[in-house]
């Protein structure tokens, strides 16, 4: 296992942060290019038209500018400040609009009046400006220049996709979408930790095959699954990656299956944390395991996170920025991950070589506490070594931690006592 830091991941967060992604366009190039510089990733560009599943991928939106002046010249809301103010995939204009047309296309939150929202209008087209509701009431003239300088045409989505081959065909899968503009939380904590899981991983003996998935959130993965349908069955294990920065304890949403082996990692992990009761069913709402776990697919994929989707107040919001998000969170997020990596690295099903009766330990070095791993680990994985217990099995059984056990089966196959059934 290795440590990353948080002021390192964070600084992954402070790079992108001005970036203005979409499902689409150049924001999206700009996301993909700087992760490209620091993983191996391929692109892929699926034009639009294209059925996927039973969508379509859409027109390419892209944006130089866009504005709300009052006919004075004076800019009142401003693309240039914040690029939460427009609303994603708005149609380009340039004219002048009166004031109560211009209200009917503006979003706020009254709950949260010093807030921008964030809004989209993907697949319906329309216009409109997002601002904080303190803004509103100062708009009292009776028309302003709106200014939209953006352009939606064909054109094609882009897909980043880091494959990092193991010993095995048998695939983990990484998710993270990366369409938000600047969400900090919602978006970034995650590209910047499965970054730097990539990283780690690329310098490890890998058991399985890696699969990192950088793309549009709905639309990307619907794309993705449509183009790989003959190879998903590779899927083992799987996890979504999002909202990783925030001072929440982790919590983990359940595969749709509920008792996959990614599941129990998680669960497993969470528990020797104190933290079980952050592990949540799974909901057909949510990010991309959504997707994956669609009934036709059920692939065993989880979601990983601090604070789920929609329930703290500063999520799609203007609150979500560089502030929200701690290195100290981000780092003990990347550790979570990496912890459930290790899991399915070493989890196997082992078959003791001298099951009758305890074998003699100490002429092979392996009486008492050992490297990683104390003397009832030993004791309760030479017991279960009976080609039906995994080594998460042992773990469970023992209460003992998965890494302890872990290391105790290595030590007892290293001395010829154990042979992996697999």
């Amino acid at each position: 296992m290795m440590r990353v830091s948080g002021e390192n991941l964070h600084r992954h967060a402070q790079a992108l942060f001005p970036i203005c992604r979409s499902i689409t366009g150049e924001g999206l190039r700009r996301t993909l290019a700087y992760i490209a510089e620091r993983i191996p990733l391929g692109l892929q560009e699926i034009p639009s038209g294209e059925k996927v599943l039973d969508w379509e991928i859409p027109p390419e939106w892209n944006v130089a500018g866009a504005y709300v002046a009052r006919l004075s010249g004076e800019r009142v809301v401003d693309f240039a400040d914040n690029n939460l103010h427009l609303v994603q995939y708005s149609l380009p204009m340039d004219r002048v609009v009166p004031r109560e047309e211009l209200k009917s296309h503006l979003h706020s939150l009254p709950d949260q009046p010093d807030l921008v929202p964030y809004r989209t209008s993907y697949y319906k087209p329309d216009w409109g400006f997002c601002v904080a509701h303190s803004t509103l009431a100062r708009l009292t003239d009776e028309a302003y220049r709106v200014v939209i300088d953006s352009r939606l045409a064909p054109g094609s989505l882009t897909l980043g996709e880091c494959l990092l081959e193991g010993e095995s065909r048998d695939e983990v899968l990484i998710s993270t979408h990366c369409c938000h503009p600047s969400l900090a939380n919602d978006n970034l904590s995650a590209i910047a930790v499965a970054i730097e899981m990539a990283r780690a991983l690329q310098e490890r003996r890998r058991r399985f095959t890696y699969r990192f998935l950088f793309m549009p959130g709905t639309i990307g993965a619907i794309a993705w699954l449509a183009r790989n349908r003959e190879r998903v069955h590779r899927i083992r294990h799987g996890l979504v990656l999002s909202c990783l920065g925030d001072g929440a304890p982790p919590s983990y949403k359940m595969s749709r299956r509920g008792d996959a082996p990614i599941d129990r990692y998680a669960r497993h992990a969470l528990s020797r944390r104190g933290q079980e009761s952050r592990v949540r069913p799974f909901s057909p709402y949510g990010y991309d395991e959504r997707q994956y776990c669609s009934p036709g697919f059920d692939l065993p994929v989880g979601a990983l996170m601090r604070s789920p989707n929609g329930t703290f107040p500063e999520y799609h919001t203007s609150a979500d920025n560089l502030d929200f998000i701690r290195p100290e969170a981000l780092a003990d997020s990347y550790a979570l991950l990496d912890e459930i990596v290790d899991m399915i690295e070493r989890d196997r099903i082992y078959v003791s070589r001298s099951p009758y009766g305890e074998p003699q330990l100490g002429r092979r070095g392996l009486y008492g506490d050992g490297e990683g791993y104390d003397w009832m680990s030993m004791m309760w994985t030479l017991n279960l070594a009976d080609g039906r217990h995994s080594v998460l099995d042992m773990a469970e059984r023992s209460g003992k931690p998965f890494a302890s056990i872990a290391a105790a089966a290595a030590a007892a196959a290293r001395a010829g006592l154990l042979a992996a059934a697999e």
